[in-house]
């Protein structure tokens, strides 16, 4: 029913069928009482509406934090919990441009890194200095004109178009006096495709992590329009701060960014949280998705792969890059990546910095 209502309506109705999906009691006549609250209140900011909310809709003063959180991945994508007995604990997806809510600081250092595992453990990671720079160099030079692209709606001139073009052809007609000499075409233009990139920073993945935000900072400086987020034990938007040109100080911010380096592995649920905010989702939508994991998946990989297929729905190609593909003849062996192989188009090499630029290159080549 929300798809004919106003686009402007919608996050509003859907947000009290958020509410009530978790268990609170919420009637129609509430959620119109809500939408012509927020109407009176402008809006001026996000706080008008989260107070028009809470007066109309009513949470119980006991589960006003649950409210907030639900009230957050709605209009914030900030906070998200997953379906009830989905997970032990809440997946948090955290945005860099959301100044106010900063990832809480490490606790302890995780000296771990061999096993797949649910344990969050916050912590601040220092990058060494780069000794890949050459490879990088190389596909900083040649990824521009390799990146997948597609058709825009616009049109312009063209030796071997598709279509007339009217205008010129007029205009050098009356220059000539109606004689034309040739019939220009037009044809459409095209764009650097969308890529959406997901690093899996856990435990079992602490030896390449390194090389995999160094290269992050290689495709972000070579794409026009990127996006690129953390997974582990939660999830964490690191584009605009990939987007910096210096290196250092863009593997520094990052750093400070993302609290979950090297702790435990909830692929299925991060995945779950990113397709979980529309905003997020949107990123994914006829985009190259690019995921750099082991796909070591603790327990139950049924959440990982209903994600995945939604992923594949969204996305143009999906690209999974694991550091156990670094034998040619390598066949996934556990069930999370045996079960999400239908709605993937590659399983690559992610072992190295030179296996990630020539997985990316030569997809592009054999996509286009």
């Amino acid at each position: 029913m929300s798809d004919h209502l106003p686009r402007a309506l919608q996050p509003f109705v859907e947000f009290s069928g958020l509410l009530r999906a978790n268990g609170f009691f919420v009637s129609p006549e509430q959620t119109q009482t809500f939408i012509e609250a927020v109407g009176l209140l402008g809006p001026r900011s996000i706080t008008d509406i989260y107070r028009a909310g809470l007066a109309t809709l009513g949470p119980p003063p006991e589960r006003r934090d649950e409210f907030d959180a639900l009230f957050r991945l709605m209009f914030l994508g900030q906070s998200l919990s997953g379906d009830v007995g989905a997970s032990d604990e809440e997946v948090q997806a955290y945005d860099e441009r959301d100044g106010e809510m900063e990832p809480p600081e490490a606790d302890e250092i995780n000296e771990s890194g061999g096993e797949a595992t649910g344990t969050e453990v916050l912590t601040l990671r220092q990058f060494r200095e780069a000794d890949e720079s050459e490879i990088l160099r190389r596909f900083r030079r040649s990824a521009p004109s390799r990146i997948p692209r597609r058709m825009t709606h616009r049109r312009s001139a063209s030796k071997t178009g598709d279509r007339w073009n009217i205008r010129k052809l007029l205009r050098d007609a009356v220059k000539r006096d109606g004689e034309v000499m040739r019939l220009p075409q037009l044809s459409r233009r095209t764009r650097q495709r969308r890529i959406l990139l997901l690093i899996d920073v856990s435990g079992s993945m602490k030896v390449q992590t390194e090389s995999h935000m160094r290269f992050a900072h290689a495709l972000a400086d070579v794409s026009d329009h990127i996006e690129i987020f953390t997974l582990g034990t939660r999830l964490t938007r690191v584009t605009r701060a990939l987007r910096m040109k210096n290196q250092d100080q863009a593997l520094a911010q990052t750093a400070n960014l993302v609290a979950d380096w090297d702790g435990g592995t909830r692929l299925g649920d991060a995945l779950n949280a990113f397709l979980s905010v529309p905003r997020f989702a949107g990123f994914a939508r006829g985009a190259l998705t690019v995921i750099l994991s082991d796909g070591l998946e603790r327990g139950d990989p049924t959440r990982m792969t209903e994600s995945v297929l939604h992923l594949s729905r969204r996305s143009w190609r999906i690209l999974w890059l694991t550091p156990l593909a670094s034998d040619a003849n390598y066949m996934p062996q556990t069930a999370a990546l045996l079960s999400i192989l239908p709605h993937i188009d590659r399983i690559g090499s992610g072992a190295s910095t030179s296996a990630l630029c020539s997985e990316i290159l030569e997809f592009a080549k054999a996509a286009a």
